[in-house]
């Protein structure tokens, strides 16, 4: 645990060293290693809810360029870096879902796998999608609090902090949207 604390405020060091350089000075190379240091883990939270690699990869760019703009907004007194990034991700991912339209997908030439249950794949499937669909109109700070934990797989006092808000308050939203989503779509199996 002092471990990763210590990692912890190497990072912060060094991310805060790396916005300095890039917001004073314009270093394009500092700007680069923010970019660096955190892409991977963007791009795998992108991907979790998108499903797709072009659209993750689409995303991830309109995260890193939102943030880059943003940066001399970022207040280190305020969050990390990364917890900073994260609440610019979460932003992005609502309005990357609002502006979302369902592709349709000719079934001509689509290879149905022989073995297991492709029926079950393809419920699951249209599931996600109803309720990213419904998750999609609710609150913003809902949203956010709904991608953070289950695609970015954040704790509560990660997400808290990421958004600026209290723990219980994070809990309660995130339970109250499970418990209208039990509503909504009743027992899924």
């Amino acid at each position: 645990m002092e471990r990763e604390a210590e990692g912890a405020a190497r990072d912060a060091r060094r991310d805060a060293r790396w916005v300095r350089a890039a917001c004073r000075r314009g270093s394009r190379a500092a700007a680069e290693k923010l970019v660096g240091a955190y892409y991977d883990e963007i791009y795998v939270f992108a991907y979790r809810q998108t499903g797709c690699k072009e659209d993750a990869l689409d995303l991830t760019q309109g995260i890193f360029m939102a943030a880059l703009r943003s940066l001399p907004t970022f207040d280190r007194r305020k969050a990390s870096f990364r917890t900073w990034l994260y609440r610019v991700a979460a932003n992005k991912a609502i309005d990357a879902r609002r502006r979302a339209r369902p592709a349709a997908v000719p079934l001509d030439g689509v290879e149905v796998p022989a073995s297991g249950d492709f029926s079950a794949q393809v419920r699951n499937r249209l599931f996600v999608e109803q309720v990213e669909a419904f998750v999609s109109t609710l609150d913003p700070r809902a949203q956010a609090v709904f991608r953070l934990r289950l695609f970015a797989e954040k704790s509560f006092p990660e997400i808290a902090e990421t958004l600026g808000q209290s723990e219980s308050a994070v809990k309660s939203q995130y339970y109250r949207l499970v418990k209208r989503l039990r509503e909504e779509f009743g027992a899924h199996e």
